[in-house]
């Protein structure tokens, strides 16, 4: 089953969705990477889920695996 990306994240009249991508050298790097911004200071506030700009709820991420690189 397919459903559209505007309606999976049940997107509300004037809403707009954000869909963005990170790549990195691989697995462990990405591990790395992300306990460093875990444990950035400046952005504390912004982990707050009541100081989250957008409905986190309606938020999902996922993994992808290369079938094609060119």
């Amino acid at each position: 089953m397919a459903t559209k990306f505007p309606r999976s994240v049940k997107a509300k009249r004037g809403e707009t969705v954000v869909f963005s991508w990170i790549v990195f050298k691989s697995r462990a790097d990405r591990d790395r990477v992300n306990a460093k911004v875990m444990k950035d200071p400046r952005l504390a506030k912004m982990m707050d889920p009541a100081a989250m700009p957008c409905d986190h709820k309606r938020m999902f991420y996922g993994g992808f695996k290369v079938l094609v690189d060119l």
